[in-house]
Parts: C-alpha cells; sequence; structure tokens
C-alpha cells in the first residue's frame, strides 16, 4: 500500500492529477453554495430575502454556517480555477481566465474572514437602519467586491475564447452572464435594503454560479 502510494505513475496518482478532477469541485461549488445560502434564509430568525443580503448570514449564533459555506465554496472555486488552468492550455484566456477565477475565490475566503455588519434588524435583536459601519464590514465589502469584479471580468475573458473557438453559443452566455451579474452588483452596491436590487442580486448570483458550474463541466468533458 506504501509502495503504490508512493508510485507517481499510479492509477491513483494519475486520475488525482487530472484536470477533469478539480473542474469537478467547480460543478459543485454553485449549487453547494446556494443551497445552503437559500435553506438559511428561509429557516433563520428575522432574515427577509427583500432586504438582507446573504452575507448577513454569517452573524449571529449560526453565522458560523455561512462562513463554512463561504470558505468551502471559495477552495472549490480555486480548486476549479487549478483545473481550467490546465483545461484550457494553449490558448487565449489560459492563464488570466483561472486567475480571476481564483482570485474570486480568495475574495470569498476574505468575505469569509471580514464578516458583514449587522444591520437592517438583522441578526434577530439588531436595530433597524444601517447600522454602524466597523472595519470588518468595510473589509468585507472591499474583498468581496474586489472578487466579484474578478468574476465578471473571467466572463468576459472566457467568452473572448469561446469566441476564438467558433462557440458563439457559449461566448453570447459569457457575455450576457457577466453584464447581468455586474448590474445586479451595482444595483444592490448602491441601493442596499430595496427590494428590487436585494432580489435582483440573489438572481445574479444563481446566475453566475450556474454559469461557473455549466462551464466547469464542458471543460470537464475536454479535458
Amino acid at each position: 500500500m506504501a509502495q503504490l502510494a508512493q508510485t507517481p505513475s499510479s492509477p491513483i496518482s494519475r486520475v488525482i492529477s487530472r484536470p477533469r478532477l478539480l473542474l469537478g469541485f467547480g460543478v459543485l461549488a454553485g449549487p453547494m453554495y446556494v443551497t445552503v445560502a437559500l435553506a438559511q434564509a428561509f429557516t433563520r430568525e428575522g432574515f427577509d430575502l427583500l432586504r438582507h443580503p446573504w452575507s448577513f448570514l454569517a452573524n449571529g449564533d449560526l453565522g458560523w454556517i455561512q462562513t463554512l459555506n463561504f470558505v468551502l465554496t471559495a477552495l472549490a472555486t480555486i480548486a476549479a480555477a487549478a483545473g481550467m488552468r490546465r483545461a484550457l492550455a494553449p490558448g487565449r484566456g489560459a492563464r488570466w481566465a483561472p486567475v480571476l477565477i481564483g482570485a474570486f475565490g480568495a475574495g470569498m475566503i476574505g468575505a469569509a474572514l471580514f464578516p458583514a455588519d449587522p444591520a437592517m434588524g438583522f441578526p434577530a435583536g439588531t436595530p433597524e437602519g444601517p447600522g454602524a459601519i466597523t472595519l470588518s464590514g468595510t473589509l468585507h465589502m472591499a474583498v468581496g467586491g474586489v472578487g466579484f469584479l474578478c468574476a465578471v471580468a473571467a466572463c468576459y475573458v472566457l467568452a473572448s475564447r469561446f469566441a476564438r473557438d467558433g462557440r458563439k453559443g457559449w461566448a453570447w452566455y459569457s457575455r450576457v452572464t457577466g453584464t447581468l451579474f455586474l448590474g445586479s452588483f451595482t444595483g444592490i452596491a448602491s441601493g442596499g435594503g430595496i427590494a428590487w436590487s436585494n432580489l435582483a442580486f440573489v438572481a445574479g448570483i444563481v446566475a453566475l454560479w450556474s454559469w461557473m458550474s455549466l462551464v466547469s463541466l464542458d471543460l470537464s468533458r475536454s479535458a
């Protein structure tokens, strides 16, 4: 058994090294994140999908669930980025798409380390209104914003790659996803607590993670 583990050319080591395995984490990252977040959104006392962004779930006694959700999703995203680096090479976007996806994952780790400030009545017992702005809340918005912009840029980089490869459907899908998510992020950043902007951001998050899963699945098939 020890000899098998030490042999670089063993079947186990060859399977583990395949980009397909790493891209599999990209397929699962989005569904995991959205499922865990929505389960909390519908069960946590005082949480309102119309008013509260999912980042607020990292506060309160059960905040560790969303924090863990951030971390595990981030690690899965970074693993997918490593798989993309191999699956896309050589060619346009082979360097920058994985870097941007990896930065998106790193941004989620930063968002886990620096929770959003409690506000607008959540967690239960928090006064209504925007609440106090702390260093943690400021850093949460900063690292999260950078990560989101990297994800948008990755959509456009891969759109260019798909267009170059003659895959017009994937190119348009990537551009539309990046544009929709950028618009929803801009809306939530400028109008926090407004129902339409919050719901638009939820839709943008679901769209982005769906794109991530489908792109990872597509690349894993050709890896």
